[in-house]
C-alpha cells in the first residue's frame, strides 16, 4: 500500500503541466467558484461554532479541581473537532457539486492518456452526474464521520492522541481521493463496483488525498486549486489502474 500512497503523490507533480497542455483551465472555473463559496461558508460558521463546543465539553466536568485545565484542553478540543468536521463537510460538499463539471474534464484526460475518443463507457447526463455525485459523497461523509468522531474522542488520552492525529489524516485523505477517483470510475462502474475498485486500490485514494488536505491548509490559492490538480492526478492513476489491473488487491 506504501508504493502506491507514493504513486498517488506523484501524479500531482505532472497534473498542472497536463491541465496546461489540454487547456482544461476553463472547465475549472465552476468548480473554483463553488470551492471558494464554500469554503467561505463553512469556515465562517466553524469559527463563530468553535467557543460555543468547547465550552458544551466542558461541562463534562463537574468537580472544582482541574476545571480550569480540563476547560483549556476543551477548547482546544472543539476547535479541532469544528475544523475536522468543517473540512470533512467542504470536500464532500464541492466534489458533490462538482461532479458534472469534473467528470467531462476527467473524461478529456482519459481520452488523452488512453488515446480513445470512442468511448464505450456508461454515458450519462448533467443530472445523473450530480445525483451520483451526491449519493457517493454523501454516503462517504456518513462513513467518515462515523470514523471520525470516535477517533477524535481519542484525543482525551495521552500519548494515544498523537495516533489519532495520525490514523484521523489518513481516513481524510481516503475519502478524498475515493471522490476524486469517482469522476473516473463513474464512466467503468456502478455504484458498488466503484466502492469495490477503490478499497482494492486504497493506497492511490489515500495519496492522492494527503496532498488534496495539504492543500487546503494554503490560504486562498489552495482552496482554489484543490479541484483541478487533484483531480487531474487521480485521473492519470485511475486510469493506469484500469488499464493495467495488475495493482494488488491489498494495495
Amino acid at each position: 500500500m506504501i508504493k502506491n500512497i507514493i504513486l498517488g503523490i506523484k501524479a500531482y507533480f505532472g497534473a498542472f503541466s497536463l491541465i496546461s497542455k489540454l487547456k482544461l483551465w476553463k472547465y475549472f472555473a465552476i468548480p473554483m467558484l463553488i470551492s471558494f463559496i464554500t469554503a467561505i461558508a463553512i469556515f465562517t460558521s466553524a469559527y463563530g461554532l468553535s467557543d460555543n463546543v468547547g465550552a458544551f465539553i466542558s461541562k463534562i466536568w463537574i468537580w472544582d479541581w482541574g476545571k480550569e485545565a480540563f476547560t483549556t484542553i476543551s477548547s482546544f478540543i472543539g476547535g479541532l473537532f469544528i475544523i475536522v468536521i468543517g473540512l470533512i463537510l467542504f470536500k464532500h460538499i464541492i466534489m458533490a457539486l462538482s461532479a458534472p463539471f469534473m467528470s467531462p474534464v476527467s473524461e478529456k484526460i482519459e481520452a488523452h492518456l488512453t488515446g480513445n475518443t470512442a468511448y464505450t463507457h456508461r454515458n450519462t447526463t448533467f443530472l445523473e452526474q450530480l445525483w451520483r455525485g451526491i449519493r457517493i459523497n454523501g454516503r462517504n461523509l456518513l462513513m467518515e464521520l462515523v470514523l471520525t468522531i470516535p477517533i477524535l474522542l481519542l484525543k482525551f488520552i495521552p500519548f494515544v492522541n498523537i495516533f489519532s492525529t495520525i490514523l484521523l489524516f489518513l481516513v481524510q485523505a481516503y475519502y478524498a481521493g475515493f471522490g476524486n477517483m469517482d469522476y473516473t470510475l463513474e464512466r467503468h462502474f456502478k455504484h458498488k463496483q466503484s466502492t469495490a475498485f477503490v478499497r482494492r486500490n486504497r493506497g492511490l485514494a489515500i495519496g492522492n488525498g494527503i496532498i488534496f488536505i495539504l492543500f487546503l491548509l494554503i490560504p486562498v490559492i489552495g482552496v482554489i486549486l484543490v479541484l483541478p490538480l487533484s483531480v487531474t492526478a487521480a485521473t492519470i492513476k485511475t486510469v493506469e489502474a484500469l488499464q493495467l489491473k495488475t495493482i494488488p488487491k491489498n494495495a
